[in-house]
C-alpha cells in the first residue's frame, strides 16, 4: 500500500496512491488518490469514497514527525572513504529536526551560512507505534512503511563544527516522499535496491542498499535501546558514496526501486 500526504489546495489529507506504477517507478497517467479519513498511523485505514486525480493534486511530505528525525551516518563503507573517515564499530547516530522535514518538489532552501551544500539520498524507515528496547527479529514490527529522503548536509558546517546539528538542521534540509509504501520487508533491502540520485539529469549516486553495514533492523534495534521511538518517527539509514554540491537552481532527484523518486529544487535563502 502506498500511502500519500496531499491537497487540492485546502487543508492536507491522507490517501492511498492506486494504480501500478511504469519501468522507471513512476505513477502510471491513470492513478488516483483515494481519500483517507485522518492519518492512518492513529485512525487506522479507512477509505472514504473521495478519489482525485493523481495529476489534480499536489503531493506533500508523506509524514510530519512528531517527535524526530534519527539520522545514521557512515553506514555505507564507501561513502565513509570518500569523506576520509573510519567505518564505525556501530550505528552513529544524529538527529534532524522535524522542522527540517519537506515534500516532494518543495524547495531546498541554500543558506547564507554555507558555500558547501550537498545533496545525500538515502532509503528510511517510518515507525509506527511507540517502542522501546526492540529486538532485532522484532523490527518488522515497529514499522509502518519506507519512503526516500534526501539529507540535506552543510558540508563546510559539518567539517568546521564538529558535530552536526546546525550542518543538517537547517530548514528544509530533510526532503521525504513521494509516499510511504507499506508492504515491504526489510529483506527486501538486505537483498539489495537498487538507489539512484540524479542531479540536472546526471547520475551522481548508485548503489544497492545491500552495501549498507547496518540492515534495518540492526538499526531500530540500536537506536530504540537508547531513545523512545514515536509513531512518525523517521530513520534515516545513510547514503552511499558519489555525495556532492548542488547549487542555487540545480534540481535533485533520489529515486529508490519500489519506492519512486523524490524531486526537489535548490533556491536561495
Amino acid at each position: 500500500m502506498r500511502i500519500v500526504r496531499f491537497t487540492t489546495g485546502e487543508d492536507p489529507q491522507y490517501g492511498v496512491l492506486a494504480g501500478d506504477l511504469d519501468e522507471y517507478g513512476q505513477p502510471e497517467p491513470d492513478a488516483v488518490v483515494v481519500a483517507l479519513a485522518g492519518d492512518p498511523l492513529y485512525v487506522g485505514v479507512r477509505l472514504l469514497e473521495q478519489q482525485h486525480r493523481l495529476a489534480d493534486v499536489r503531493l506533500l511530505a508523506p509524514v510530519l514527525p512528531r517527535s524526530k528525525v534519527v539520522a545514521i551516518g557512515r553506514n555505507y563503507a564507501a561513502h565513509a572513504a570518500e569523506l576520509g573517515s573510519d567505518v564505525p564499530a556501530e550505528p552513529l547516530m544524529f538527529l534532524k529536526p522535524n522542522t527540517s522535514v519537506i515534500g516532494p518538489d518543495d524547495a531546498i532552501a541554500y543558506p547564507r551560512q554555507t558555500q558547501d551544500l550537498h545533496y545525500e539520498g538515502e532509503l528510511a524507515v517510518v515507525i509506527g507505534r511507540i517502542c522501546r528496547d526492540v529486538p532485532v527479529e522484532q523490527a518488522t514490527d515497529v514499522i509502518h512503511g519506507y519512503t526516500i529522503a534526501n539529507d540535506v548536509t552543510a558540508r563546510d558546517l559539518q567539517r568546521s563544527d564538529g558535530q552536526w546539528t546546525r550542518a543538517k538542521g537547517f530548514d528544509t534540509f530533510c526532503p521525504l516522499g513521494p509516499w510511504i509504501e507499506t508492504d515491504l520487508d526489510p529483506q527486501h533491502f538486505v537483498d539489495g535496491v537498487r538507489l539512484q540520485t540524479h542531479l540536472n539529469g546526471d547520475v551522481v549516486q548508485d548503489a544497492s542498499t545491500a552495501d549498507m553495514i547496518f540492515d534495518v533492523p540492526t538499526l531500530i534495534a540500536h537506536v530504540s535501546s537508547v531513545m523512545t521511538l514515536l509513531p512518525g518517527d523517521v530513520l534515516l539509514t545513510g547514503t552511499p558514496e558519489g555525495v556532492g554540491p548542488m547549487q542555487v537552481g540545480d534540481e535533485v532527484e533520489v529515486s529508490i526501486a519500489g519506492l519512486g523518486t523524490l524531486t526537489n529544487h535548490v533556491k536561495a535563502r
